[in-house]
């Protein structure tokens, strides 16, 4: 039997669920009448959004030229979020479809994931999607493939994977033309694990692709880089549902359940190889995955201070029980004087922090505050130590601070011609560095950026639609850390500093953001008895201020007619009275008022 390990990739919203729901009714892997739009997307979220979140990986059977062929694909996500999904799975194939929509052409995360294919080395079958649809341009959208990727035009396979045309020449072209697995290089075994789930009943499901040697049930394997043993209690493959098997040969793809309790035993990227006869070296695997974005998760009701304790202990295990599913966030528990007991979550970026939010809210019925997004920092110190901070409050002492790095990202933007101007003068005012402007067709051009990570976590996406007019896509990737004249501005509240409002940003719009943050802190915290001033503070220099007037009450209202000097006496009094309360008063600020300084956008 003939073997083609491949993956689907594309930009988000290209057709690549849907092309594997026609794959898997073309070759009988689902029966007609059990099928249903995106099959590969199990989760309830997946399917609201209609977007992928976990790569799936699937076996199907194909005759070619009388020949059988077992074809091993892999849906994967088209979000910039889970980008490191796609990587997973194509370090598992040799070959890749990539899937471009005939109405939309190439576009940010198109290109993107091209060139991770080919940093992977894998082959590439361009496909032209959506060519039922009126406004549909193959041609076009082929020529924009060869000017971009160097695939000629000629090459692309026209389809439509909704209404199943053109999917069997598809098929047949993806046996004749991706390369069949390479040979093994050693007669030892060696499986990479590409994902893994946790099953409640039978512990971690592991998937992996076999790369030489073979796997039965019953076989004691190894954990390369972190040296656990394991029995093999079941083997299988997805055709899409589990298909239980006795054995796995050389280049073929499935999962495997070994009652392995907790995911920290498996990493993703591992080598599994026999315990009695094991490997000498593993196999390339991954690096692991980098949060870029953090942002603390609390109890509504507190978290132990004021609410009750058992809110924090759900969220805690809300978080632990997806964690399982989910290794790609991290979490550490995180104290606030505002909102209590609560967790210091990272994520790879802001749909990723959507997502999660969403998965706890459902599938551990808790209820969040979740504060703003913030990025991490790298601190070099006056004695040569660099340290990384997720948070402002984390900040050493401003006198040992020799300088402060931020992430900078690669931004590759594809628009339409009549909207560069526009987005030249977005990206200029979030500090971007101008790379590159190359054409790709007569009405869409390529920009390519250098910014900070910061500047684009608000609210640049939703920026970068309102201009381009839902025509402009984005891609980033992380390049590394930048110095620059970086502060951080604390926002004292009657005097005191309230580190939880804390916040990180470049000096020449410091007081513009401390003024905003002011303004609605004073719409939001209560008039109280006394005075109360708010100041943003860089360092000892206050820089914006704003005042709460206290609520006052009519003293002399009481005094009919006799001399002014009565009304005198009693405004005295009660101006020493005022003075008093301002020395010893505290100010408490309300839950809303808290949000509401966090989610201040520039």
């Amino acid at each position: 039997m003939h073997v083609r390990n491949f993956s689907i990739i594309a930009h988000i919203d290209h057709g690549k669920s849907t092309l594997a729901d026609r794959l898997l009714q073309i070759t009988h892997a689902v029966p007609d009448r059990e099928a249903r739009e995106q099959i590969l997307d199990t989760m309830d979220l997946e399917r609201e959004r209609g977007i992928t979140i976990k790569a799936s990986a699937v076996t199907v059977h194909h005759t070619y030229k009388g020949e059988d062929y077992e074809l091993n694909f892999i849906d994967t996500p088209g979000h910039v979020d889970f980008t490191y999904e796609v990587s997973r799975a194509l370090t598992a194939c040799e070959g890749a479809l990539l899937v471009v929509d005939a109405t939309q052409g190439v576009e940010a995360q198109t290109v993107a994931n091209a060139y991770l294919a080919v940093n992977n080395n894998l082959d590439l079958i361009p496909v032209i999607n959506k060519i039922d649809l009126p406004s549909a341009d193959p041609d076009g959208v082929a020529m924009q493939v060869e000017q971009v990727f160097g695939l000629p035009a000629e090459d692309c396979m026209y389809c439509s994977a909704k209404t199943g045309e053109g999917i069997a020449e598809l098929l047949d072209t993806i046996c004749e033309k991706l390369p069949p697995p390479r040979e093994p290089v050693t007669d030892k075994t060696r499986a990479l694990i590409f994902d893994s789930h946790y099953d409640d009943y039978r512990g971690v499901v592991v998937y992996f692709r076999l790369f030489d040697g073979s796997l039965k049930v019953g076989d004691k394997i190894r954990m390369m880089s972190t040296g656990r043993t394991f029995n093999v209690t079941e083997l299988g493959r997805y055709t899409p549902k589990p298909t239980k098997v006795d054995h796995l040969d050389h280049a073929e793809v499935g999962y495997m359940v070994a009652a392995i309790k907790t995911l920290k035993d498996v990493r993703v990227g591992d080598t599994i190889t026999l315990d009695h006869d094991p490997a000498e070296e593993p196999l390339p695997g991954y690096e692991e995955p980098q949060q870029m974005v953090f942002c603390d998760f609390y109890p509504s009701s507190g978290g132990g201070e004021g609410g009750k304790k058992n809110d924090f202990e759900e969220l805690r295990e809300a978080i632990e029980k997806l964690s399982l599913n989910d290794a790609s966030f991290t979490f550490i528990p995180q104290h606030s004087e505002a909102l209590g007991f609560g967790f210091r979550c990272g994520f790879l970026g802001l749909l990723h922090m959507e997502i999660i939010q969403e998965r706890l809210e459902r599938e551990g019925g808790v209820d969040i505050v979740q504060t703003a997004p913030t990025v991490s920092y790298e601190i070099e110190q006056t004695d040569g130590t660099v340290t990384e901070i997720h948070n402002p409050a984390e900040l050493p002492d401003p006198s040992t601070i020799k300088e402060i790095r931020e992430p900078i990202v690669k931004l590759e933007i594809i628009c339409p011609n009549e909207s560069i101007g526009d987005l030249m003068r977005l990206c200029d005012m979030r500090r971007g560095v101008f790379k590159t402007q190359q054409y790709l067709s007569e009405t869409r051009q390529i920009l390519d950026y250098e910014l900070p990570l910061a500047e684009i976590i608000y609210d640049f996406y939703d920026k970068l639609k309102s201009i381009t007019r839902g025509y402009g896509t984005m891609d980033y990737e992380i390049i590394g850390y930048r110095a620059d004249r970086l502060v951080k501005v604390n926002i004292l509240i009657h005097g005191d500093v309230v580190e939880a409002l804390s916040l990180i940003c470049h000096r020449d719009t410091a007081d513009k953001r401390g003024r905003v943050i002011l303004r609605k802190l004073r719409k939001q915290i209560e008039r109280h008895q006394f005075e109360i001033p708010l100041q943003a503070a860089i360092g000892g220099k206050i820089i914006a201020r704003e005042t709460i007037k206290s609520v006052r009450k009519n003293v002399t209202a009481k005094c009919y007619g006799g001399d002014v000097s009565r009304k005198r006496k009693l405004l005295e009094k009660q101006k020493k009275g005022k003075k008093r309360m301002k020395t010893i008063g505290s100010v408490s600020i309300s839950q809303e008022a808290f949000m509401a300084v966090l989610e201040t956008e520039e």
